[in-house]
């Protein structure tokens, strides 16, 4: 069932944009899927991670309140389009190819890709070490667009979750995954993942985009002008780093 939690916009620094245009309950979706250090599920049931806590925050720099929507990563898109959510900030990168159907916000954050498999494995970014391999991904998404594009004579592998393809790695059913450099690394920090490593940080603007913004429909785009100044608003006064120093130890932004 899906789970809604609400998250009470308000904060003093907002209030300089309340004069604009209000949206009653406005519904944000994230994938249902963990995905941390963005977004999991806490013990008691609720969501935490940065990109929960970014969505908290743009949320009370656009003075409004705001319900948290989880839907399945395959049909959040979808999704959007019928409506049940006005925009998704599921780490959901800008691409060309998702630009044919719905518009982004600016971006959010951006962290490079990167491939992980053993250590002592040979394997390496380069297309020519995976030949014959077997390649985790999760569906539909950059990654998964990367390996089919650069890596063609491999065997992709696709997952419908980021942790069902690290516990195949785990399981020795692929050699190698690829995935957002910063959600591996809870990963390779846990006892499960001690034995593998970043192969090769992998780069192709074609196909990773300029970073991760907020999706939405492209006729809204009178919200969108309003979640590019929230974004805007929590870069410049010091709240984006006040959160993410939490998660990370540099400014996950990127170029």
């Amino acid at each position: 069932m899906k789970k809604i939690i609400t998250i009470l916009a308000g904060t003093a620094a907002a209030l300089s944009m309340s004069a604009q245009l209000a949206f009653a309950d406005l519904k944000i979706g994230i994938a249902a899927e963990a995905y941390p250090p963005f977004a999991e599920k806490a013990a008691d049931g609720t969501w935490k991670g940065w990109e929960v806590d970014m969505i908290g925050a743009v949320c009370a720099a656009m003075n409004e309140k705001c319900e948290i929507v989880p839907i399945a990563w395959d049909g959040i898109i979808p999704a959007l389009l019928a409506k049940k959510m006005d925009v998704i900030m599921a780490s959901m990168s800008i691409t060309e190819e998702r630009q044919k159907t719905i518009a982004f916000s600016d971006k959010y954050y951006n962290t490079p890709a990167v491939i992980v498999a053993p250590k002592g494995s040979s394997i390496s970014g380069d297309a020519a070490s995976v030949k014959g391999k077997i390649v985790g991904v999760q569906v539909s998404t950059i990654h998964a667009n990367y390996v089919e594009k650069h890596f063609g004579d491999a065997d992709a592998k696709s997952y419908n979750t980021f942790d069902e393809h690290n516990q195949d790695l785990v399981a020795g059913r692929v050699d190698a995954v690829v995935g957002d450099s910063l959600a591996m690394q809870p990963f390779l920090s846990s006892d499960a993942g001690k034995g593998f490593e970043i192969k090769g940080e992998l780069n192709d603007v074609a196909v990773f985009g300029p970073g991760v913004g907020g999706g939405l429909r492209k006729e809204d785009t009178d919200l969108a002008a309003k979640l590019n100044a929230a974004i805007k608003k929590v870069r410049e006064d010091g709240t984006y780093g006040e959160i993410s120093k939490k998660y990370f130890s540099f400014d996950i932004y990127g170029g």
